[in-house]
């Protein structure tokens, strides 16, 4: 479509007060059937889909503001703006929105906001006009108080401002204030502040056009210095013509432009410093206040954006040497605040703003700006990076990677932005921590794009850890260089604080890079140099990035911890804490228990190798004796092989996908362990059969003995670890002295019963089933309750490993059935 008159922007009102932009279209009007009346569609001009739908209803008031807006509201709290390109396509729409209603296309308002009683409409109708008094010196108390009467009601208002805007009233009452002045009448000048104020609360664009036009506005706000409620009235004309002034940085050629941005600035500080904080019930009165000031804003941004030489002066300035430092502060604070203007364009617009920036070359500008000394210019560039970062940050990773193949690592951006970080000299480092988001944000592989050709994560997180990753760790690694740290103050306590939340992030989500950065600069040992700092949140920091490590359950790490011997640190300030119950004890206990619970064999061993003395009277938890009932169990493991070897036997057939399908799979077992008997089918391979039960029995017969030897003690071990109250399962095995216990079956008849009272179905000590004997199996099977089998299980799973354990000791009547 090529009708540029029926151009629109669709605006919502969004919670905030603001607008939303919802696309570009073209509108129409035209009679809906589904709506069952005439209405007004926007279609978009990029793919034709219908943005807007909305029936011209009798009873709404629609509003047309500045010659090309209109605005409506659509329910209790949904607006919507319709702004045109062109003059002729909004007073086109108009004419056929007062032609529905019944209205003069001449009003600017076509109903009244809320329906009147009926004495009030019935008062309203019988006098078609409000007659406002004469405006005289000696009315204005009278006139007052015809405005604040009005406000109440929406019929008034609209009659108030109709006869404001046909009798040229406020210009009249602009002439008494200055009388009112020259005479010092007070009792007129507040009379007169209460009459502009109501003005404002009215919500009409006719009467704001007038009120800031540039013969008005600054005695609109002289008028508005006069509170009642202040002793003294304010100075605000004095702020805006001697201390706020408007410097000119480029040349603005466009007349209209430059008075575009005096009257924005004004109505922003009316609205901001001279207006009261609107009541909650005044708030929605301002709305049309709001918008006067967005659409101002994107008017300026678009004109500014299509002066081509404009941008081009600004940037040939910003980064001309020849440029003294005031005036490269003036431009980066316009740059900064035009950028900021910017966030008020739909997206659309916003994407061809930053386009418009980028190729206009802004990023080697901001580098030469932050290389500067003046701390306001580098601040105001930081505040202008934070925009490109957070709209396009491969944008900025694209330029970076880029520039590393012609500049050394030292004035790459990226490294001056970490290095402003570092050398924030601000106490409580404001600005570390706003660029410490910033480059998070860049490193981040969550916004990093892939395509067909490349991956933009590979590259940039390449291109980072060989030119960036060694200046945001020089702080760290300067500090750490003994046992403790060399500087310890609050500053820089808090600075490697933040570039500790850094690496922990970059460990969470860069994998092998960080892995490999990590262990080949030995960043792990540096950094739990830390633990020692008099600062517990830089301690804890240190400790974070460790347990970050130790979660990833990865054994390359393992091993470098292992090697050096990383958790001396911990231990140390685990023991210097003494008995002090805080976040620091809580922390290191918590990382010893996720060892124990994830079972991490070889961290288990070398913590109870190398620290058990030191933490064994450690019994008001029971995290380190369950470690080194770990590590005892592991080490019973390695000591029988030939057991381990029959335990994986078992585990071939009888697989354990997962712990919560283990009771199933045990019912399942006992349920057809009859019929696999009575069918003679084979369990295991024939070649299994000819083992020799002398050497399956052997180790097993030298592990229970030494298991008796520590019977009483591991007794006393497993009740205190066992955290959920239950007793641990026990196992008492007795082989009679004249034969061997044979593990091959010939019969059926030696197998249990899949009964209720069967070994693994929990619960049932003293079932009334017996053990069948036969001369070759003479095994007695001992529980709490009676003969019922050889563990006595409990009634749900512990963990993973403990479920290990019960399958190590099977009952006798399983392992007959895979030697059958």
């Amino acid at each position: 479509m090529t009708d540029t008159r029926r151009r629109v922007k669709v605006y919502t009102l969004n919670e905030d007060r603001q607008w939303d932009d919802r696309g570009t279209g073209h509108v129409s009007s035209g009679y809906v059937e589904r709506l069952k009346g005439m209405s007004l569609l926007v279609r978009a001009e990029s793919d034709g889909s219908l943005l807007l739908e909305s029936k011209i209803n009798p009873n709404t008031a629609y509003q047309k503001q500045q010659d090309t807006l209109i605005v409506w509201s659509e329910a209790e709290n949904y607006d919507l703006a319709l702004s045109f390109q062109e003059k002729a396509g909004c007073d086109e729409i108009w004419e056929k929105i007062c032609q529905v209603q019944g209205k003069d296309p001449s009003v600017d308002i076509t109903q009244d906001l809320v329906d009147e009683s009926e004495e009030e409409r019935f008062d309203d109708m019988s006098s078609p006009g409000l007659e406002l008094p004469s405006c005289e010196l000696s009315r204005l108390e009278e006139i007052a108080e015809l405005v604040a009467s009005s406000l109440p009601s929406p019929l008034r208002r609209e009659k108030l401002a109709l006869a404001l805007e046909n009798e040229g009233y406020i210009k009249k009452l602009l002439e008494l204030f200055h009388v009112c002045e020259d005479l010092e009448n007070i009792e007129g000048l507040h009379h007169l502040y209460e009459i502009i104020k109501g003005i404002f609360l009215l919500n009409r664009t006719a009467l704001f056009e007038v009120m800031f036009s540039e013969e008005c506005i600054m005695d609109v706000i002289g008028c508005l210095e006069y509170d009642p409620a202040l002793s003294q009235p304010r100075k605000h004309r004095e702020f805006l013509t001697k201390t706020a002034k408007f410097k000119e940085v480029i040349p603005i050629s466009d007349p209209e432009l430059k008075q575009k941005i005096h009257q924005t600035y004004r109505v922003q500080y009316i609205q901001d410093m001279v207006l009261p904080t609107p009541s909650v019930f005044e708030e929605n009165m301002l709305s049309t206040l709001h918008s006067f000031i967005f659409f101002n804003k994107v008017e300026i941004v678009g004109m500014l954006q299509e002066d081509e030489k404009f941008l081009t002066d600004l940037f040939a300035q910003l980064t001309d040497e020849a440029t003294d430092e005031e005036k490269r502060q003036e431009l980066v604070n316009f740059l900064k605040e035009f950028c900021a203007f910017s966030q008020t364009l739909q997206p659309q617009n916003r994407d061809a703003f930053f386009k418009t920036l980028s190729n206009m070359g802004i990023l080697p500008a901001l580098e030469v700006i932050l290389g500067m000394d003046d701390t306001q210019v580098r601040s105001a560039a930081t505040d202008i990076f934070s925009y490109l970062v957070e709209y396009n940050p491969s944008m900025v990773r694209e330029f970076v990677m880029q520039e590393a193949q012609q500049n050394d690592d030292d004035i790459l951006l990226i490294n001056l932005i970490i290095e402003h970080m570092i050398c924030d000299t601000d106490p409580e480092l404001g600005g570390a921590v706003q660029l410490m988001g910033l480059l998070r944000t860049l490193v981040d592989p969550e916004n990093m794009l892939a395509t067909a050709n490349k991956t933009e994560k590979t590259e940039f997180l390449g291109f980072f850890y060989k030119h960036c990753m060694h200046v945001l760790t020089a702080p760290l690694l300067a500090n750490t260089t003994e046992d403790k740290p060399s500087k310890d103050d609050f500053q820089t306590a808090q600075l490697l604080a933040l570039v500790l939340e850094l690496l922990t992030f970059c460990v969470e989500h860069h994998t092998y890079h960080i892995k490999n950065y990590i262990i080949n600069k030995d960043i792990l040992r540096r950094v739990l140099v830390l633990m020692a700092s008099k600062h517990a949140f830089l301690a804890l920091c240190a400790l974070r990035f460790k347990r970050k490590i130790i979660g990833l359950k990865d054994e390359f790490y393992n091993r470098y911890i292992m090697k050096s011997f990383l958790f001396e640190p911990v231990v140390k300030a685990f023991l210097n804490n003494g008995s002090r119950y805080n976040l620091m004890n809580s922390a290191i206990i918590e990382m010893f228990e996720f060892i124990r619970v994830e079972d991490i064999k070889s961290l288990t061993a070398h913590v109870i190798e190398n620290y058990w003395k030191a933490l064994e009277d450690v019994d008001y938890v029971q995290t380190f004796k369950g470690l080194k009932l770990r590590f005892e169990q592991q080490r019973e493991r390695q000591d029988n092989p030939k057991l381990d070897s029959m335990r994986s036997i078992l585990r071939n057939h009888r697989y354990r996908r997962d712990a919560r399908t283990l009771e199933d799979e045990e019912e399942m077992w006992f349920n057809t362990d009859e019929d696999d008997m009575e069918d003679g089918e084979a369990v295991v391979s024939p070649s299994d059969k000819t083992k020799n039960d002398d050497d399956i029995m052997d180790p097993i017969s030298k592990f229970m003995e030494r298991k008796k030897l520590k019977e009483s003690e591991e007794k006393e071990v497993l009740l205190k670890t066992n955290l959920s109250g239950r007793q641990s399962p026990s196992l008492k095995l007795s082989l009679s002295s004249g034969t061997k216990t044979n593990l091959t079956s010939q019969s059926p008849a030696t197998n249990l019963p899949g009964s209720p009272g069967s070994p693994g179905s929990p619960g049932s000590p003293g079932s009334p089933g017996s053990v069948p004997k036969n001369t070759s199996q003479t095994a007695a099977i001992t529980t709490k309750g009676g003969l019922v089998g050889l563990v006595d299980y409990p009634d749900d799973d512990e963990d993973d490993d403990e479920d290990e354990d019960k399958e190590d000791t099977l009952p006798l009547s399983k392992k007959a059935k895979f030697e059958s």
